[in-house]
């Protein structure tokens, strides 16, 4: 047996779905006998350590179930923490007023910023640059991150 990331994503994303969490990505290390799966789980509320563990859970049955059987492999379940990009647009909603670095696709071709994020409305989110105003459609957008402010 082979680890697959696309088989133990479909797996993952069925159960994070049915919970009301968004799978944001994971980490496989290790191999078959030694395995570590980490995961990150996102939704708009925020994730708490209550909420890993209840999926973690969860988790456990499917991986036990479908891939593993019997075998040993430790399992970390966490928030995506602040240094991963944003990836559904549910996510953005708890980063309004936040700073984002944004590379999106504009009819110039690809383009990144910096700017606050200050209202979503439908799939357009529309963002303040010292004094420009940006919209971008959600689907145009390839990459953000909330940048760390101190």
């Amino acid at each position: 047996m082979r680890l697959n990331k696309n088989q133990i994503l479909n797996l993952l994303e069925n159960v994070t779905s049915e919970e009301g969490y968004m799978l944001i990505d994971i980490n496989l290390k290790g191999n078959e006998n030694n395995a570590v799966i980490e995961v990150f789980v996102d939704n708009v509320q925020g994730v708490t350590a209550k909420d890993c563990e209840k999926l973690s859970r969860k988790f456990e049955v499917v991986l036990e179930n479908k891939i593993f059987g019997s075998k040993k492999y430790r399992l970390d379940v966490s928030s995506p923490g602040i240094d991963r990009p944003l990836k559904y647009l549910p996510q953005y909603t708890k980063h309004i007023g936040r700073e984002l670095r944004v590379t999106f696709l504009s009819e110039e071709g690809k383009k990144t910023f910096e700017g606050k994020l200050v209202e979503i409305q439908e799939d357009e989110l529309k963002f303040l640059q010292k004094r420009n105003e940006i919209k971008i459609k959600f689907g145009n957008i390839i990459k953000a991150k909330v940048l760390i402010s101190f």
